[in-house]
């Protein structure tokens, strides 16, 4: 492995385009599925009457059973972790990085630095297999850095700062090296790629009739709220991991102080059927999961009234066959209710 390794903080990170390709022998039932498949494309290059062909690199994305791009949410992870900022995976063929000189990372011009120009010159042109390894086009990749798209504008993005280096196929990257992409990273990167249903929360009176010191049920039923996933791959790599995240509660938020949560603590377990329940006939008293408003919206305006739900997240992937655990996110939608007081007349 050439021994240049230099740190370049002002590197142009291109960002992973994010696209949907299944994986081999998994199909998805569900009729929720959202895809913005773009498959792994070859790209062609005509050089002297010669064309070459080389297959996309990128990391891309399937997503399964939310509610796709539109009308859905992301997780918002418990905690202070977030998924990785930047990564190193395979960028570039050798043809690719000799066309365009690793996308004008290398800069042979003396004038502006003669010495990194000469370093550039040993490391990328001279070496024994040709410029850029031209004669190993088809045996490996030059890898290089990769930017979250959520968080191009994160300091943390500016780490992965290594200058491109090249691995053959089925080598491991360089030991030394931090966030080359791996079946872990891809789970995390699939984490912010749930799309969680953004389904409402049903209330019994309904959210326009609810009616001061009358007890409101609250229910969200499993024909929306139930396991999504997302499975991020590398092709180049053969490797991919799947992230899946199920609902387990929902946090009731009234909207205003005054209001009583049931149970006390506002948290509603995941039951048969779904969260909550919903109100039976001719029903009466304190319901599983709900509210009681003790004052009147009418002073105020609606309460925006919120069910945030929480979801525990897992993955599997390449050599990671049994589910381990992320952390667990929330997504939760508003709603608008309106409270009344309803007047009595004691003779």
């Amino acid at each position: 492995m050439p021994t240049l390794r230099r740190r370049i903080g002002t590197l142009a990170i291109i960002s992973a385009i994010v696209a949907i390709p299944h994986l081999p022998g998994q199909a998805y039932a569900d009729k929720g599925e959202h895809s913005t498949e773009t498959s792994a494309e070859e790209k062609g290059d005509s050089k002297n009457g010669e064309i070459s062909a080389t297959a996309s690199t990128e990391v891309t994305y399937t997503h399964s059973g939310g509610g796709g791009s539109e009308g859905s949410g992301s997780l918002t992870p418990l905690g202070t972790w977030s998924p990785p900022a930047c990564w190193y995976a395979p960028k570039w063929t050798a043809e690719e990085a000799a066309q365009s000189r690793l996308d004008g990372m290398v800069d042979l011009s003396p004038q502006h630095d003669a010495s990194n120009a000469e370093s550039l010159k040993n490391e990328y042109v001279d070496g024994k297999h040709g410029p850029f390894n031209v004669e190993k086009n088809d045996e490996g990749y030059w890898w290089g850095s990769f930017k979250n798209p959520a968080r191009k504008d994160d300091p943390a993005a500016a780490d992965c700062g290594e200058m491109p280096f090249w691995v053959d196929n089925g080598n491991d990257p360089p030991a030394d090296i931090q966030n080359v992409i791996t079946p872990e990273i891809l789970a995390q990167l699939a984490y912010e790629e749930i799309r969680i249903p953004e389904g409402t929360a049903t209330l019994q009176p309904a959210d326009d009739r609810l009616v001061v010191n009358l007890a409101t049920w609250v229910s969200l039923d499993d024909a929306t709220f139930h396991p999504v996933s997302a499975t991020a791959s590398v092709d180049a790599l053969g490797i991919s991991a799947t992230t899946t995240a199920r609902p387990v509660s929902v946090r009731i938020d009234p909207g205003t102080d005054d209001a009583v949560t049931h149970p006390d603590s506002g948290e509603c377990t995941l039951g048969d059927g779904g969260i909550g329940q919903r109100r039976p006939p001719g029903a009466e008293g304190t319901p599983p999961c709900g509210v009681t408003y003790l004052r009147s919206s009418e002073a105020t305006g609606p309460y925006p009234f919120q069910a945030t739900v929480t979801w525990e997240v897992s993955w599997t992937g390449t050599n990671n066959p049994d589910p381990t655990d992320l952390p667990s996110g929330t997504f939760g939608t508003p709603q608008e209710v309106t409270v009344k007081e309803v007047q009595s007349v004691v003779r």
